[in-house]
């Protein structure tokens, strides 16, 4: 009877694990391709009691319920752990797919960091692999507990530094004061983070050069992220013009300036404040954003060095307090811009038969002033309205139309004794164009008044000047039509 029973119960066993084995397999398995169609994390979970779980348990059922082995059998014990070990790898797994793998970045779960997630996977495994020890093998956990705490005290104090930097290391990666790519200063350090491990945090300098900050030392240090909380960077400029100089002037020539530097943003705009009256100036500061730290000493510069050409052409008077001394405006040079106004006149082709009588050049040199536009200023800006005519007498410009997907188009290069500004002068309507020094220019500005009486005198400088307007005209369709083409695919 006893052997009919254990007959029974050894071919109970055995069409199960025949029939519903393989059922089980086939199922899993249609249910991990559904899965990782939809990128379900659930899939690698799966996979696992797939292919690990499912054979182990079916081999321990096997040996122990139908050959029926004895339970503290090796052979059985073996099965045992390795059937337990499977299962706490597959529920870490599951424990993984459910908290971190789709985690939000906003959550806590996203800003779990992988060192700590791995650190506590590794724990689970000896915590458990420590129960399977004792209710599998009957391991006395007592003695071995006791030996680990006593080793772990006597490693503790061995390395007290390294576990003190690994463990703020886990503290900052969990807090994640930073990222990857965002600019920080720590101490006298000053760099884009690169690389962030278990151990330390590397910074590459403007100067190519790289940090390595230890998570011990960047602990105790005030951390300054430039990138925190929006990814665009602040910059200021202090500059100093003359108590004669009106502050809103002044501050709208600073705003204009800011604006007209590439790399500054538009939106936050710059603004530009007066900060304090002293003793020889007025200082103002400007305040801009750009999009990348590398740009913000680029940004700096430039503006500097387009504020000397923009208070010249405002006659605006810079001043450095630090030396007590102004750089002088177009003001205070009358004689030798009247001077530079006559030369530049007479050496113009177009304009010799006017400068012969010296009336005409006084009338002429009374309506025109001198500016100087730095490399990479715009003279005139398409859409603004023009009430004055440009000579060139020293530098280039490129004259340029937008098209309709937004890029500049070049029309033409504009070189000394060429003029523009008279297609919106004439026709009273916005500039088509923009006009944009390539290098250093300097200009004479002729406002209308004076070119008007220009033309009274010499007819024929009307008839030279409308066909100058044609030609440009003409060569603004050609820039438009050549971009529209090329936009249509062959």
């Amino acid at each position: 009877m006893g052997n009919l029973n254990w007959q029974e119960s050894g071919l109970i066993w055995v069409i199960v694990l025949g029939i519903g084995f393989p059922l089980l397999v086939i199922l899993l398995g249609e249910v991990i391709q559904r899965l990782k169609r939809q990128g379900n994390p659930l899939a690698s979970t799966l996979r696992t009691v797939k292919n690990l779980v499912l054979p182990s348990f079916a081999l321990m059922i096997f040996v122990r319920d139908v050959f029926k082995l004895d339970p503290q059998a090796t052979l059985v014990k073996v099965i045992q752990t390795l059937f337990w070990i499977c299962v706490i790898n597959a529920a870490l797994s599951l424990i993984n797919a459910l908290l971190f793998e789709q985690a939000e970045a906003d959550t806590w779960r996203g800003r779990m960091p992988k060192l700590l997630v791995d650190l506590c996977r590794v724990v689970s495994i000896f915590v458990g692999g420590a129960i399977v020890l004792s209710e599998v093998w009957g391991a006395d956990l007592a003695g071995l507990a006791t030996a680990l705490g006593v080793t772990s005290i006597v490693l503790g104090l061995a390395l007290q530094d390294p576990l003190g930097s690994i463990l703020m290391g886990i503290m900052l990666l969990f807090e994640r004061p930073f990222n990857i790519g965002d600019w920080l200063k720590v101490g006298d350090a000053e760099g884009q983070v690169i690389d962030m491990n278990w151990r330390a945090v590397r910074l590459l300098t403007e100067e190519r050069q790289v940090f390595i900050i230890p998570h011990q030392i960047l602990g105790k240090e005030v951390i300054c992220n430039y990138t925190a909380p929006d990814r665009i960077y602040f910059g200021s400029i202090k500059v100093g013009f003359s108590y004669d100089n009106p502050p809103n002037v002044v501050r709208q020539v600073l705003f204009n300036t800011a604006l007209s530097v590439p790399g500054i943003l538009a939106e936050p705009e710059p603004d530009a404040q007066t900060i304090s009256y002293d003793d020889f100036v007025i200082t103002y500061k400007v305040e801009f954003f750009v999009k990348d730290f590398l740009q913000l000493e680029s940004a700096q510069n430039e503006f500097m060095t387009r504020i000397w050409y923009a208070a010249r052409r405002n006659n605006l008077t810079l001043y450095h307090y630090k030396y007590q001394c102004a750089v002088e405006s177009n003001a205070g040079q009358t004689d030798s811009t009247a001077s530079k106004l006559s030369q530049g006149f007479s050496a113009i082709p177009a304009l010799i038969p006017v400068t012969r009588e010296q009336s005409s050049l006084d009338q002429l040199t009374k309506g025109t002033i001198l500016q100087h536009f730095g490399r990479g200023e715009t003279a005139i800006r398409q859409g603004d309205r023009v009430f004055s005519m440009y000579i060139i007498i020293s530098g280039e410009a490129v004259m340029t139309v937008l098209n309709d997907a937004g890029p500049e188009l070049e029309v033409v290069k504009l070189s000394r004794g060429e003029f523009f500004g008279v297609m919106a002068l004439f026709s009273r309507e916005a500039s088509p164009v923009s006009v944009t020094a390539v290098e250093d220019m300097e200009v004479m500005v002729i406002n209308s008044d004076a070119v008007n009486a220009m033309i009274e005198r010499q007819p024929s400088l009307s008839r030279e000047i409308a066909q100058v307007i044609e030609m440009r005209r003409h060569a603004i369709n050609i820039a438009l039509r050549t971009s529209r083409n090329e936009l249509v695919p062959t």
